[in-house]
């Protein structure tokens, strides 16, 4: 009868049995349960209808891992059994994984793509608008590539002024994306109006430095507007979704962010055109209204004036003239009448006076007649004029006038009576 074997010995002879069987082994199953460890490990169960069996994947290979391992993923993992021996457990030590049915980078992809989605990064509110006239645009591409030799092309051909400030920069391999990352801080530093991500046409994994985590972090936190022109058109990186514009080509991002100068030359001719039509009518039209404002004032000089109130006066004299016509034709009658009123009136008013004076002369002749033999009267005439006694002076020479005779005297001496 065989001895017995103790349950360490037993376990012992299992593990080196199983690890030295299962070195490399290949299993495909739906993963459950997946739990990173604050280490850095993956531990995780692989299962298919029946059976299940655990599974770690140590930090080291952990972080070569393109995609994140998650609940309900089927996935083809590698790696070698290993028994734990104080447990009698076994699980398998995975050197690394892929997706079942699909590619990890594609995966990888997808699920990064997902994740910054739902965290915004790809929102329209985000972007930013690129300036219509750049004066300097960085380009982020290999300095050797023909990707740029064609973007340089471009530019001379379709807007000459711009400058090409050229970083040169890793596009493909592990060091690619932090040399990315580095190049988008230069391209701040260096004062540049936007900055273009270009790398030429390639595969999956050469194009994979524009799908990494880090790289999309830089370009959602630039200050600048950044176009990804990465590949062809049929190529599709992260980058794309992130930058506020995708170019299908590098050569496409220059068109797309650089005016063409024949198109400017149409539109400046097409400009210079209308406004000098535009022109040509504001004269126009301001001529006329000028040519109508001296019109006007020319009515309002001094001489215009003159001129007016000239025919304002010669309009005014014709009207009175009408009218004192008119009047004199409406009241000859009565001033005829008035007239021949007047005239009789007078002529017996005259016929009156004289015969008045006749009755006066007659009477003061009459008078005087009477008078002079006993009175002596007679007329003092000093200086040609009729005087009184009052008013003569000593050596006043006077005249003295009776009805016959005229007698001239000097008054010599004067006294009272």
């Amino acid at each position: 009868m065989q001895h017995p074997l103790s349950v360490s010995a037993l376990n012992s002879q299992i593990k080196a049995l199983l690890e030295s069987t299962f070195l490399h082994v290949r299993v495909e199953g739906e993963v459950s349960r997946p739990t990173y460890h604050a280490s850095g490990h993956l531990y995780f169960t692989l299962k298919d209808e029946s059976s299940t069996i655990s599974c770690v994947m140590f930090r080291g290979n952990n972080q070569k891992l393109a995609f994140r391992v998650e609940e309900g993923m089927h996935l083809v993992i590698w790696g070698s059994v290993s028994v734990y021996a104080p447990r009698g457990n076994y699980q398998i030590n995975c050197f690394g994984a892929e997706p079942s049915g699909s590619g990890a980078l594609a995966l990888a992809y997808e699920q990064l793509k997902r994740d910054l989605e739902a965290k915004g990064y790809f929102d329209l509110s985000r972007k930013k608008p690129l300036p219509p006239f750049p004066k300097r645009v960085a380009l982020i591409t290999s300095g050797t590539g023909a990707a740029l030799e064609d973007m340089k092309h471009v530019a001379s051909k379709r807007w000459p002024l711009v400058t090409l400030v050229i970083i040169d920069t890793l596009v493909q391999g592990k060091e690619a994306a932090p040399s990315i990352v580095s190049s988008l801080k230069r391209a701040h530093e260096v004062e540049t109006d936007i900055i273009v991500l270009a790398r030429g046409g390639g595969s999956v994994e050469d194009l994979w430095a524009f799908n990494e985590l880090i790289v999309a972090e830089a370009v959602a936190s630039a200050k600048l507007p950044i176009v990804s022109a990465i590949g062809h058109e049929i190529d599709y990186v992260i980058t794309d979704f992130v930058a506020d514009k995708r170019a299908p080509t590098p050569s496409a991002a220059l068109e797309l962010i650089l005016p063409d100068q024949n198109e400017m030359r149409i539109s400046i001719d097409y400009l210079l055109d209308s406004l000098g039509q535009r022109m040509s009518e504001r004269l126009s039209h301001h001529s006329q209204h000028l040519k109508h404002l001296k019109e006007a004032l020319s009515h309002h000089s001094l001489e215009a004036k003159i001129d007016y109130k000239i025919e304002e006066i010669d309009s005014l004299k014709a009207t009175i003239n009408r009218n004192f016509l008119h009047k004199i034709e409406r009241f000859g009658f009565d001033l005829k009448t008035i007239k021949e009123r007047l005239e009789g009136a007078i002529f017996q008013l005259v016929a009156k006076k004289q015969s008045d004076l006749e009755v006066l002369e007659s009477s003061y002749k009459a008078k005087s007649s009477m008078l002079e033999p006993r009175i002596g009267f007679a007329q003092l005439v000093l200086k040609n004029k009729p005087a009184q006694v009052n008013d003569l002076n000593i050596n006043d020479e006077v005249q003295i006038q009776t009805t016959k005779v005229v007698l001239e005297a000097k008054i010599t001496k004067k006294r009272l009576l």
